[in-house]
């Protein structure tokens, strides 16, 4: 009686082992199971070339490095930027190298003469081309003697010829000059915080934008600059050459057969 039932009981744990899974199924089942539930990875192919492209680091001032480049002058780099000159005006690189401007009050009143003197240079170096262009053929109409001389040349300091010029002419050049002088110092001392050096109030084709008021200036200063060494040149040039402007730069004042004319000795070009 034992021994049939051991084995019977023997013959049940080895049909039940059977229906059992291994470690190895199991091992398997678990893999499967992960490959259902979890994407697969595809790896992309590497671009060689564009990894071989070196990027260039980016070097951005800071701390020290950036202070120091802001407190030097932009027109003159190896020269420290004058504390008067802040850059709020148009125009202003930081160029002040034997230190006029030691205040704001100062600035501002070099600023007002600065643009006082560039207005007027503008005026000259158009009307000094224009005068020997027509100064004869206005005399010559209104029946009056030039103020030229043989040499076509404008009176100057330099090229002499002063005296021709009538004194009710300079008389009124200065009481006009005296009279803008006296209003631009009036609206400048006073409590208009608005006011800015040459604000003469005027604003014919004056923007109305701010952005558009600072192109003006800064156009009217650089132009006005330029203006000054301009006149400046005329005169040392005249004085050298002891010649005309425009009979030295035709190109630039007659008309271009005429030029040509000249150019060609007197009559090769008809």
């Amino acid at each position: 009686m034992m021994k049939s039932l051991s084995f019977a009981f023997a013959f049940l744990a080895a049909t039940s082992s059977a229906f059992a899974p291994t470690q190895r199924n199991a091992l398997n089942n678990h893999a499967l199971y992960m490959s259902e539930t979890e994407p697969a990875v595809i790896e992309a192919p590497i671009d060689t070339a564009a990894a071989s492209i070196e990027v260039e680091p980016t070097i951005v001032a800071s701390g020290s490095s950036a202070a120091a480049v802001a407190t030097m002058s932009q027109s003159l780099p190896f020269l420290a930027r004058p504390a008067a000159l802040t850059g709020e005006l148009a125009g202003d690189v930081g160029f002040d190298p034997l230190g006029f401007a030691k205040s704001e009050a100062d600035l501002m009143n070099y600023r007002e003469a600065e643009v006082k003197h560039a207005r007027l240079a503008m005026l000259a170096a158009a009307g000094w081309p224009l005068s020997e262009v027509f100064d004869k053929k206005i005399a010559a109409v209104m029946g009056m003697e030039p103020i030229l001389g043989s040499d076509d040349r404008v009176p100057s300091l330099l090229n002499g010829g002063l005296g021709k010029i009538s004194p009710a002419y300079w008389v009124g050049c200065i009481g006009v000059a005296a009279m803008i002088d006296i209003f631009g110092q009036l609206r400048m001392k006073s409590d208009n915080k608005e006011y800015i050096p040459g604000d003469f109030g005027l604003r014919l084709g004056y923007p109305s934008n701010e952005e558009g008021q600072k192109k003006m200036q800064l156009a009217e200063i650089k132009n006005g600059r330029l203006a000054m060494i301009a006149v400046f040149a005329f005169a040392i040039q005249e004085f050298v050459t002891k010649q005309g402007v425009v009979d030295e730069t035709p190109l630039f004042f007659f008309p271009l057969i005429e030029t040509l004319h000249k150019y060609a000795n007197s009559g090769y070009i008809q």
